[in-house]
């Protein structure tokens, strides 16, 4: 009997609705997207907060021992590299977990402690999957705004740990995207509100960047001065500029909260040459400390370029500025395409006029300097 030329109806399976509600996290366009779509000779990719100057020469000799061990799995607790954190971070080592990027382990801490309608506090604006992975567990998600002047807002933090049973308290510091930071004393007095079985996360992403502030707090020295259970994430893609090998880690109050994210992790999520790259940068972190105070200098110069421009960037403690432009961010994001420049224009209702801009090369952050003037209108002859 001949084949059926009609075709068979498509038939869908549906999803969880919290998947469904969904928004897709924006990751951003590649280097490569912009050049087909635009045509544009040179990229200046300002929107991911990528480290410039590249990975530790020590670390990209790596690849050659890397060969030869190819067909192994990697080691499946990155137990070596968790010894070298160690030294570090005073954690323990089995305090210490790696993940696929922190992002993985923002996963895994909402897939393993979060159920439907219980309860986190984040803040507004914030790196999405603050929010997208606690609500993709059916997790209700309560966001406080920063204040008018790009700072946490301490008392609002405080009454909405305070305002309903609570799970999870979980927020960058310093923030993504806004760069503002919080003291010591401020993240103390904000945790000892929480209920005491609240989990508190903190993200570091940007720690290395930070470290040079005055009254920049590191967690884990804060965090142990109670008794609440806590994850402080920090990561290798920013300031050891490792972010295409994916490679993050997580430093734990205790024993029983790593027991509980190995439950949920995949066996084999970091893989063998980001493990021997992280190895390796940890053993030259002077090529890190070098390429963090050069972007700092810089960062202090855009930002004083911004400022002559006519606009208020908010003060940084990052490897990023976070700008309001006074127009719709995504339109002017676009528009800045056609010059090679890529930023990240914010969504995130009541931020619609932000950007979040990356600090780069020199040479890139004037070329956004030079195209940010001409698509507002303003002629700077120093640009």
């Amino acid at each position: 009997m001949a084949a059926s030329s009609t075709p068979t109806r498509s038939i869908r399976v549906s999803s969880r609705p919290e998947v469904a509600a969904l928004p897709v996290y924006n990751a951003g366009l590649s280097e490569d997207e912009v050049r087909q779509k635009y045509n544009a000779s040179h990229i200046s990719k300002l929107g991911s907060n990528e480290n410039p100057y590249g990975p530790s020469p020590t670390a990209l000799k790596q690849w050659d021992c890397l060969i030869q061990r190819m067909f192994r799995y990697p080691d499946a607790t990155a137990s070596t590299l968790r010894q070298a954190l160690v030294q570090v971070t005073d954690v323990p080592a089995d305090h210490i977990m790696l993940g696929n990027g922190s992002e993985q382990i923002i996963r895994l801490i909402s897939e393993a402690y979060l159920s439907p309608r219980e309860r986190v506090v984040t803040v507004l604006p914030s790196f999405g999957l603050h929010v997208i992975w606690p609500e993709m567990m059916g997790a209700r998600v309560d966001a406080v705004p920063i204040t008018a002047e790009g700072q946490f807002d301490l008392p609002a933090m405080k009454q909405a740990v305070q305002a309903a049973p609570l799970k999870i308290l979980m927020f960058s510091n310093p923030s993504n995207p806004v760069g503002c930071m919080m003291e010591a004393q401020d993240m103390l007095e904000l945790v000892e509100c929480c209920p005491p079985d609240t989990l508190i996360v903190i993200d570091e992403a940007y720690y290395e960047y930070a470290l040079g502030s005055k009254n920049y707090p590191d967690a884990t020295k804060i965090l142990p001065r109670q008794a609440r259970p806590w994850l402080v994430l920090r990561t290798f893609s920013k300031a050891y500029a490792l972010a295409g090998l994916r490679i993050g880690y997580a430093l734990a109050s205790d024993t029983g909260v790593i027991t509980t994210l190995n439950k949920v992790r995949d066996p084999f999520n970091t893989n063998m040459a980001a493990q021997d790259m992280a190895l390796a940068s940890l053993q030259d972190r002077t090529h890190m400390q070098t390429s963090v105070a050069t972007t700092v200098a810089e960062r202090e110069r855009f930002m004083h370029e911004l400022t002559q421009l006519g606009y208020t960037p908010v003060p940084s403690h990052t490897n990023f500025i976070f700008l309001d432009v006074g127009r719709n961010a995504s339109v002017l994001a676009e528009s800045l395409l056609r010059h090679g420049v890529i930023i990240k224009p914010w969504r995130e209702k009541g931020f619609e006029t932000h950007l979040r801009v990356s600090v780069g090369l020199p040479t890139d952050n004037d070329r956004f300097l030079r195209a940010l003037a001409l698509e507002t209108g303003q002629t700077d002859d120093s640009h």
